[in-house]
């Protein structure tokens, strides 16, 4: 199927919104951390495919500001997860030349994430191959809410399109071309409201730690044989 990707036609971003691994854990009789376990190796695989096939900007729904209402333990086994793959594959990430980034309310993260974040980004920063964009203590809603308040704040007019996008997280991140959203829920759940204005979207059925180079490519496929016309006939 691969063979069959014309890389002229592919997506500069695509956005993933990573569902479906409690249910995965479910569906075999796990506990749901165990499910977060296999789609932390599914991101790998995924970062990997996305970097050969020449995808310049691949960003993934990691922890949105509504999961702080899941347990505990579960929470603490996702940012657990976030912070060994940090520390174990920045060597990596560098030799792929991927650039790591994060966007959210960073801030509000324990101090040993916020540590890892910043080793991340500081030690990848000069990935010339592929964007990383994770986003962590993220909401869309709270973005353009953020935006607005650093406008005031800073007595920016607002005036146009470009004045907004200048006060979003990451201001140079081009608008997404591809959404994918895995678990078969037909929703964007609060993910990247401004930047996704325009995107095509693709859902499936597959859950997250199941969605591997073949489902990612038949996403790839199906958006390279759709017209966009942005409003246009």
């Amino acid at each position: 199927m691969i063979k069959n990707l014309d890389k002229s036609k592919l997506p500069k971003h695509v956005a993933i919104i990573m569902d479906g691994n409690g249910r995965w854990a479910k569906l075999r009789g796990l506990p749901r951390v165990f499910g977060h376990r296999e789609g932390a190796k599914t991101v790998e695989k995924t970062i990997r495919f996305a970097r050969n096939v020449g995808i310049k900007h691949l960003s993934l729904f990691a922890f949105s500001t509504e999961n702080w209402g899941r347990p505990k333990d579960e929470v603490n086994a996702i940012f657990g997860l976030l912070v060994d793959y940090i520390n174990s594959k920045i060597d990596e990430l560098k030799e792929l030349g991927v650039r790591l980034r994060f966007m959210g309310r960073i801030e509000e993260l324990p101090d040993y994430i916020k540590e890892s974040v910043k080793k991340g980004e500081e030690e990848t920063s000069s990935g010339k191959d592929m964007d990383l964009i994770v986003a962590l203590n993220y909401s869309g809603k709270a973005e353009i809410i953020d935006a607005v308040k650093k406008a005031v704040l800073e007595g920016r007019n607002i005036n146009s399109e470009e004045d907004f996008r200048n006060l979003l997280y990451l201001p140079d991140l081009p608008d997404v071309d591809l959404l994918i959203r895995t678990s078969g829920e037909i929703r964007i759940s609060n993910f990247m409201l401004w930047q996704i204005a325009y995107s095509e979207l693709y859902f499936t059925e597959v859950l997250w730690p199941d969605f591997n180079e073949r489902e990612f490519t038949k996403a790839l496929l199906d958006y390279q044989y759709r017209e966009r016309r942005f409003g246009k006939i």
